[in-house]
């Protein structure tokens, strides 16, 4: 059987993995170890908890034990898709770089870019990052990429999934192209095959377990759910989510419950502690002080359900789980694994155990179809789901009652059944009324002839009595000029 002393690591090295209590490397460990040290590209295939993060740190620490780093120029990169994992990595280099001179740095979000400025400024032999982050340091000039000696991508298919292929691309363009470039994932998806082919020259796979596979240490389970009306189910299958943990009673120390929005994990979060249950949320938009909160009190003891998003399903360590709830079946089937690898780490046995709503059978089918085995049906705890209104389609609404009774009838009146069938019609398409008929505006109403109002003659004006009146002159009106009338006067005569 190979030992971490047979695998040619630096005596500093050794010693720390003795006193962390290893002796035997993993599978993943005993194959990836070898041709990193050696310089070759490595493209590193394992199921999650089998070890991969010491695959490449171990050898990554030898390699870099000659040498010394340059302000703003890191000798190695690793990127991490989350935060927690970025961290973790963090935390192995720690252990068993302790009895070197090595110095790192943690660039990730929710954290001061003066504290992280301050580091880089330094100069780091190891980067550990997420490609936001990175990028960000280097659009403002504090950090530059031509150093790089050594490069890994951690958990290369999320990377992927969670959209970051143009960071990485525009990364892997930032380093120099003679570095040495190791890939490490749990499953092994097609557009993998294309990167590998891109930025990795002759690497040497090392494929330790079928991509997509659980641990046979790992006992799986599914309940089929159906809820009895559409609007209940929600809070239905929070029920049975608490009848699940509590039908497993003492043997579920510890449980991380999968949800996939992150809407729902608060929810989630929120019922169990309504019910006395002791469980708190974590997902990507809280801040990054009460995520690493709540991670060392699940990790400690002191918080028994950990509510989470996938952003917890990738990577972590926490070697004690004893069991994984999914209360949504992943949309991608690939989480499935990555989730219920949570438990059962370290060769500790653990349990799986999934919610499968009528919604959600898709996403099932895909699961088992990747996993390649049925996964065992369960019994609901409790028992057979209420039975619908009869007549009712279960998922949806029941539509409200019409009115099939005549108003106003009375007590001694016909029932329903028994009632004529033109009554019934008459129910069932009810006589509208005509609307009433507004008078046009042109439409006048004409008055009554005893109301008709005779027109009166026109008044005529009175004429002032003025001796010019009986000698008026036809055309020259009443202001006719006395010389003229004088001679109309005459005439008269």
């Amino acid at each position: 059987m190979t030992k971490f002393s047979d695998l040619n690591l630096d005596p500093k090295v050794l010693k720390a993995i003795a006193e962390a209590g290893y002796e035997t490397p993993t599978p993943i460990q005993a194959g990836a170890i070898p041709p990193a040290l050696e310089g070759k590209d490595v493209l590193g295939i394992a199921q999650t908890g089998t070890g991969k993060t010491a695959s490449f740190t171990l050898p990554m620490i030898t390699l870099l034990g000659r040498g010394r780093a340059r302000a703003r120029m890191p000798r190695s990169l690793v990127l991490c898709p989350t935060r927690e994992l970025a961290a973790q990595v963090a935390e192995n280099f720690d252990v068993y770089a302790k009895h070197t001179k090595l110095t790192k740095a943690l660039l990730i979000g929710g954290v001061s870019f003066k504290d992280q400025d301050a580091l880089i400024d330094r100069g780091v032999d190891v980067l550990i990052a997420t490609p936001g982050r990175l990028l960000d340091h280097f659009e403002r000039g504090k950090l530059l990429l031509t150093g790089v000696q050594i490069m890994v991508v951690d958990e290369a298919d999320r990377m992927l999934d969670m959209g970051f292929i143009p960071d990485i691309e525009r990364i892997f363009n930032l380093t120099p192209f003679t570095r040495q470039t190791l890939f490490f994932s749990a499953t092994m998806a097609p557009e993998i095959e294309r990167i590998t082919n891109t930025f990795l020259h002759g690497p040497a796979r090392i494929e330790v377990a079928r991509a997509a596979t659980t641990g046979e240490n790992i006992s799986q389970g599914v309940v089929m759910f159906k809820a009895s009306r559409r609007e209940n189910a929600d809070r239905e299958k929070r029920e049975l989510l608490r009848a699940m943990i509590d039908a497993e009673g003492e043997a579920c120390t510890n449980a991380i419950i999968f949800c996939n929005r992150k809407v729902d994990v608060d929810i989630v979060a929120k019922s169990l502690k309504k019910y006395g249950y002791n469980a708190e949320p974590i997902h990507g938009d809280l801040e990054q002080s009460q995520r690493t909160r709540t991670l060392d009190g699940f990790r400690n003891g002191d918080v028994r359900f950990l509510i989470a998003s996938d952003v917890a399903a990738r990577g972590l360590d926490i070697p004690a789980v004893s069991h994984v709830f999914n209360f949504d079946v992943p949309s991608h089937a690939e989480d499935y694994v990555h989730r219920i690898g949570r438990t059962g780490r370290a060769g500790r046995s653990g349990k799986a155990l999934m919610i499968c709503s009528t919604r959600d059978a898709k996403y099932f089918e895909a699961v088992e179809k990747l996993i390649e085995k049925e996964v065992p049906r369960l019994e609901n705890p409790l028992g057979n789901a209420p039975a619908p209104t009869e007549g009712a389609d279960e998922d949806k609404p029941a539509p409200k009652s019409s009115r099939s009774r005549t108003r106003g009838r009375g007590k001694g009146d016909k029932p329903a059944e028994a009632q004529d069938t033109s009554v019934k019609v008459k129910d069932e398409a009810p006589r509208e009324e005509a609307p009433k008929r507004e008078p046009k505006p042109q439409e006048r109403r004409e008055p009554k002839p005893q109301e008709r109002r005779e027109p009166k003659p026109q008044e005529r004006r009175e004429p002032r009595p003025d001796r010019r009146d009986n000698n008026r002159i036809v055309g020259m009106g009443e202001d006719t000029p006395s010389f003229i009338r004088l001679s109309f006067d005459e005439r008269r005569s």
